[in-house]
């Protein structure tokens, strides 16, 4: 069943969800430099080793700048008459030291900086995760999880390259050069002149590629982000794509897709290649031009040879840090880039002022109160209050609210219904108690708390819930059910376990290959709805809960399973405050009293029988929920959701063609009868009472395919 409260995915057709390519999340709205402090902070307990690291790069630079100025005194002294073989095996041997120098060196430097960035990398994954874990369903509403995994991997493993070695080379490159052209000047200013005169073009040339290789840069992982969720969508529907045979269709989608990352990285490819080679030509010439000055120095005897060959072989050294600048460069932008994705996902003590500071900023609204009030399951009573609540979703347009001031007490212990056409609001009342949304005006309180001043961990262990659409996780049917039962003694857990699947009528586990051990896949698809709607019961009875919210949770059971559900669930819930969404009359008569939802509102509360005997818009629902809801969500789907009245309006007008006054007093009569009618459906006792059908709706019946 689909109403206004799951929130479906607007991309979805009629044949499934849709694999076209999804909208991306929030546009960032900072990045950069921002991204780069909220780094800094992450990199303070490695900072020692990261300098370290750096350090040892830097000092291999310097020592292979050393070797040329050796070779120059190597050949100054090798041409002066006289010298002894001495002073060549010294200077040869000096050389030689600064490469096993320089090499090991570059030892170090590894040793120094892969260690720290993986654990960099892995404290940013855990951080990442514990984020996704803590914000709300509205975020998850609007992000892909293939953008969030791209995330999670792609970026991350960009961010720890760029930590163990590319920050470090590319500072330990700009030493060199800035050391390199000092050594350059000291030998000849015109040649070092000359030379530098080639790298005015570059700082132009940086600039322009920074910006667009960091624009293809983003682009690049949002499309593989993209990438990423059409394959999990296409993986999880594999079953609608088989039986509709949409196969074909999804393999174009996904070659569509992956044609447009290749494009974005050919183009990505072809930007570093022209700047690559640039900034590897300009050097050679400017090179090349120094050389003709050079030779005419040293013929006129303005320098030596010994300083020309310096000069030319600290120029060859250079001319490798230069050629990968280009590289270096991308490398950084593609991190900055990948941080920028990062944080605009990661809650941190960083960014929870601007976010709380921020009302626009509606899905991440839900925050743990720094000084969250602390309470104990034992000692709650479990009243649940509905204070004025309205509430409308992120992405409503203005006035669009779900909930229009619902108030509702649910007093501890009791076992309260909430019955009302699609898109009432039932489901959303349920999510705001444990915080899965927010109200937007009102409060829900527990006990007298606001639910927003309790800490979320206190919360979520007093409030349980069931939903319609179960999920479940990829793993043992007794890890699925104890999900929310934690510090439990072997013998006490296996009890609990089996208060549980026994109440929901599980008793299909045992069954299973492996009995409660076997793996039942990811998200329970190995299983039939039904199966999945009885662990996820049995899920939420299992932890134990002061505060017990069922979103409809039997509605895939067989009539014989849900009586028997139902029995037990009697039994079980006797002291535990229950709030159930129900579309069936058994689920009703599961309930102590009831509460009718109208367009957002709490219209009606009481007990069935009260509210069947006083309430006609309750008798109307409860005509369809008896008659298996008939054509009242069909209805609702077409035309979207809208109050009772106006739908009692829309079936039961009459005589368009009269006068005013006839048509007014024919509707009222028919509304009456139908009511009535509707009334006796539900409960044949009162057939008697509801009188003979007025002409004009027994017309209808009698029209009616």
């Amino acid at each position: 069943m689909t109403s206004a409260q799951t929130r479906p995915d607007p991309a979805d057709g009629p044949n499934g969800p849709s694999i076209a390519p999804p909208a991306r999340g929030p546009v960032p709205t900072s990045g950069g430099l921002a991204s780069l402090r909220r780094f800094a902070v992450l990199l303070r307990p490695i900072g020692a080793r990261l300098v370290l690291g750096l350090l040892c790069a830097i000092a291999a630079s310097l020592a292979a700048l050393a070797i040329p100025q050796l070779l120059a005194l190597l050949i100054n002294e090798s041409f002066v008459p006289g010298v002894g073989i001495g002073v060549v095996l010294v200077a040869a041997g000096a050389v030689a030291g600064l490469g096993v120098v320089e090499a090991g060196l570059l030892v170090l430097r590894r040793l120094f900086s892969v260690d720290p960035s993986t654990r960099i990398e892995q404290a940013m994954r855990v951080r990442l995760f514990s984020s996704l874990q803590r914000l709300p369903i509205a975020f998850h509403d609007r992000w892909e999880s293939g953008q969030l995994l791209s995330r999670a991997m792609t970026d991350l493993g960009l961010i720890r390259r760029w930590v163990a070695f590319g920050v470090i080379m590319l500072v330990a490159d700009v030493v060199m050069i800035g050391v390199g052209l000092a050594l350059m000047w000291r030998s000849h200013w015109l040649l070092a002149l000359v030379y530098s005169l080639g790298a005015i073009p570059l700082i132009a040339l940086v600039a322009h590629f920074s910006v667009r290789f960091q624009r293809l840069s983003r682009l690049g992982q949002d499309q593989a982000g993209d990438l990423a969720t059409n394959v999990e969508q296409a993986v999880h529907g594999i079953r609608v794509l088989k039986a509709f045979g949409r196969a074909e269709h999804a393999l174009d989608r996904f070659t569509g897709l992956a044609a447009g990352v290749r494009d974005t990285e050919v183009r990505r490819g072809r930007l570093v290649a022209t700047f690559d080679s640039v900034i590897a030509l300009l050097p050679e010439l400017a090179l090349g031009a120094a050389l003709l000055v050079g030779l005419r120095l040293v013929v006129d005897g303005g320098m030596s040879i010994g300083e020309l060959s310096a000069f030319f072989a600290t120029a060859m050294l250079l001319s490798i840090p230069v050629t990968m600048l280009g590289q270096m460069i991308g490398a950084a932008i593609a991190a900055v880039t990948a941080l920028d994705r990062h944080f605009e996902v990661v809650i941190d003590d960083a960014s929870a002022a601007e976010r709380a500071a921020d009302p626009a900023i509606d899905e991440r609204s839900v925050i743990d109160p720094a000084d969250g009030l602390r309470l104990e399951p034992a000692a709650v009573r479990g009243r649940l209050d509905f204070d004025g609540v309205r509430f409308a979703y992120p992405d409503a347009d203005a006035g669009d609210e779900v909930l229009r001031g619902a108030t509702l007490r649910v007093e501890p212990g009791e076992t309260m219904a909430l019955v009302g056409v699609t898109g009432s609001g039932k489901s959303t009342m349920l999510q705001l108690v444990p915080r899965l949304y927010d109200p937007t005006a009102g409060a829900v309180r527990i006990d007298g708390h606001d639910v927003r001043a309790i800490a979320l961990d206190d919360l979520r262990r007093i409030v349980a819930i069931a939903f319609e659409d179960a999920t479940l996780f990829s793993g043992s049917v007794r890890d699925n059910v104890l999900l929310g039962a934690d510090d439990l003694a072997p013998d006490d857990a296996e009890e609990l376990l089996r208060v549980a699947l026994d109440t929901a009528d599980a008793g299909f586990a045992d069954q299973l290959p492996e009995g409660l051990s076997t793996r039942i896949g990811e998200e329970g698809l190995s299983l039939s709805g039904g199966q999945r709607q009885r662990l996820a019961l049995a899920r939420a009875i299992a932890a134990r809960p002061r505060v017990l919210l069922l979103d409809d949770p039997l509605s895939a059971l067989d009539t014989a399973t849900e009586e028997r559900v139902t029995g037990r669930l009697r039994d079980v819930l006797r002291g535990t405050t229950t709030l159930v969404v129900a579309h069936r009359t058994s689920t009703v008569a599961l309930a102590d009293r009831v509460a009718l939802l109208d367009d957002g509102e709490v219209v009606a509360v009481g007990t069935h029988a009260e509210l069947m005997a006083r309430d006609p818009r309750y008798r109307f629902v409860m005509a369809d929920l008896q008659a298996e809801r008939l054509d009242l969500e069909r209805l609702a789907d077409e035309t979207g959701p809208i109050a009772l009245g106006e739908l009692l309006d829309a079936r039961l007008a009459d005589g368009a063609d009269a006068d005013d006054g006839d048509a007014d007093d024919r509707r009222a009569a028919a509304d009456r009868t139908a009511v009535d009618r509707a009334a006796a459906a539900a409960d044949p006792r009162q057939a008697d009472e509801a009188g003979p059908a007025h002409p004009a709706a027994d017309r209808r019946e009698e029209e009616r395919p």
